[in-house]
């Protein structure tokens, strides 16, 4: 199956938007992962047919045009992992939950630890978006492991009042 790759330079930094025929494969937004991410896949090429759609909603994003992402995905995961990725797909724009109200929306309350290692196995953030959820709290925790910086960025992108 064709795969191809785009870079989009946005406000928090180069995004990676790989693709392949089914739709959004994966998105890096650290350039460390991203160049672990080539060396796994030395054969992977620019394609911006593949990849063009998504870079687009990516822009209208940053532009604070686009609230939801109509991409078609290409999800790799678990079924217990795939349910936290669609309850991620529920929160609306600017807004945040905790892990422990995914594990409720998922029907699996007692998960909340589960929760949080699928977010941060998210292998699309912005389009899922793992950066909308917080810890009971209110702070920000765990974000692809410690990056909480970049997840305030998205937040504050979206006009939430990050504690």
């Amino acid at each position: 199956m064709k795969t191809g790759y785009a870079k989009y330079d946005s406000p928090i930094g180069p995004v990676y938007v790989i693709a392949n025929e089914k739709g959004i494969k994966r998105v890096e937004i650290f350039e460390e992962e991203w160049e672990a991410y080539l060396q796994q896949h030395p054969d992977l090429v620019e394609d911006q047919d593949l990849c063009g759609e998504a870079i687009s909603q990516l822009e209208e994003y940053f532009a604070g045009k686009r609230k939801t992402f109509d991409l078609p995905l290409s999800v790799e995961g678990t079924e217990f992992r795939k349910s936290v990725w669609r309850a991620l797909q529920e929160i609306p724009y600017g807004e945040v939950r905790s892990y422990a109200e995914i594990a409720e929306m998922i029907g699996n309350p007692k998960a909340v630890r589960a929760v949080g290692q699928a977010n941060r196995s998210n292998q699309m953030p912005i389009i899922i978006p793992c950066h909308r959820v917080i810890g009971k709290s209110g702070n920000l925790v765990g974000f692809a492991g410690s990056r909480t910086p970049t997840q305030r960025k998205l937040l504050e992108a979206e006009g939430y009042k990050v504690k």
